[in-house]
């Protein structure tokens, strides 16, 4: 199986209207950039989107928000983006606000076909609402389920012809499990080598997970903003 595609447009033949994706990155870290463009240019519309962040206003993820291509958000992570803001006050973006840690878990759920389970975190709050509560070893927890996609969009710094990835840092955050959990991966790269290249010790995703593979180009890495001591 050829898992090599020339670029985002031709990575993300498939996404239609009204489909649940999943945008691997830790804050603006590690986004696929380029698929983001392409999912920009061609103007998809009514997306579920499950990401750790919403981007800023005019990059990454920000950039669906402000064209209105979304109409749901499962995030945990959106204090950057105040389009993201205006749009859930609105009651324009249907949100599902996630504590971080459970919206990994999650995601990691969902890739490892585990449709269910159990968590402490968020019980006593806003996040039980509506959520099946029950007692272990004398602590609460709430019922999550699992999240799939039906397109995972990761971005890793190395990856082979085969689909192996090696994320770097905490660009390893998300977007290794969302791997997993989508029914088509397409995972963009900054260095595209042959199987055998890889140290298999350093492999974060194997790639069995992996439909989709390009090497993507004129990466900006920004970051959501700088601080001074």
């Amino acid at each position: 199986m050829n898992k090599v595609v020339k670029n985002a447009e031709e990575a993300i033949t498939g996404i239609k209207n009204g489909m649940t994706i999943m945008l691997g990155g830790f804050g603006l870290c590690g986004i696929p950039e380029n698929v983001l463009k392409e999912l920009a240019r061609v103007k998809i519309k009514n997306l579920t989107c499950i990401s750790n962040n919403a981007g800023v206003d005019d990059f990454g993820l920000g950039v669906l928000l402000r064209d209105k291509q979304l109409k749901k958000m499962i995030a945990s992570y959106v204090g950057e983006n105040k389009e993201f803001e205006r749009q859930f006050l609105s009651g324009e973006l249907e949100v599902d606000l996630v504590p971080q840690g459970t919206l990994a878990e999650r995601i990691r759920a969902g890739g490892a076909g585990i449709p269910a389970f159990y968590v402490p975190a968020g019980y006593g709050t806003e996040v039980a609402e509506g959520k099946e509560v029950r007692e272990f070893n004398g602590k609460m927890h709430l019922l999550e389920f699992g999240l799939t996609a039906d397109f995972a969009i990761v971005k890793a710094k190395y990856g082979d012809s085969a689909g192996n990835l090696i994320y770097n840092n905490t660009a390893n955050n998300f977007n290794n499990m969302m791997a997993t959990a989508g029914r088509i991966t397409i995972a963009e790269v900054e260095e595209l080598v042959p199987v055998g290249e890889l140290n298999p010790n350093e492999i974060h995703t194997s790639g069995i997970f992996v439909q989709r593979i390009f090497q993507g180009t004129d990466y900006e890495k920004r970051i959501e903003f700088e601080t001074t001591l």
